[in-house]
């Protein structure tokens, strides 16, 4: 049998760029209740960004699918920090990723770890934006490390309230 020489490479050193397969992801997002005669349900996106602000996955986008003829799809530029990000390159509806709005109160959104698998493990933010129509618009962001277990809670002040990222190897 003929030995084979081994050769190391800088990624193959590197455990910063190796996938963090093992781990899953949990977000907790929350709709506040507020008092408004005119009060509509928000559309909400929520993503995970590099250190350099650039988008690595959305995770869950919130519209209006029940209107007529997907008008819904044609407000989701008021969202328009993840429009920018790249929800204006997405087809909605995306399976596993869009849904309809959500009534006020606490919210999950599980994310498996085989499907954030190609994601390295290090230094992200989770982002959470909210629209709604007559209301306002807000954007929470939530600093976590992928790859090791860790949760973190940063809370919005208008359109929305706690958000949390959790994730558990």
């Amino acid at each position: 049998m003929r030995k084979l020489p081994l050769v190391l490479t800088a990624a193959g050193l590197s455990t910063a760029a190796a996938p963090a397969v093992a781990a899953d992801l949990q977000v907790s997002i929350e709709v506040p209740r507020i008092s408004s005669a005119s009060y509509h349900r928000p559309y909400v996106a929520a993503w995970i960004e590099r250190a350099d602000q650039t988008n690595a996955r959305t995770l869950a986008v919130w519209y209006d699918q029940a209107l007529p003829n997907a008008e819904g799809k044609d407000w989701l530029k008021d969202l328009r920090t993840w429009w920018r990000k790249g929800g204006r390159a997405m087809a909605m509806p995306a399976d596993g990723v869009s849904g309809p709005t959500k009534a006020p109160g606490r919210h999950a959104v599980n994310v498996p770890g085989a499907r954030l698998s190609a994601l390295p493990a290090g230094q992200y933010v989770l982002v959470v934006e909210a629209a709604r129509e007559l209301g306002g618009r807000e954007v929470v962001r939530v600093p976590f490390r992928w790859g090791a277990a860790n949760t973190a809670t940063v809370s919005g002040s208008t359109e929305l309230g706690a958000v949390r990222v959790t994730v558990t190897r």
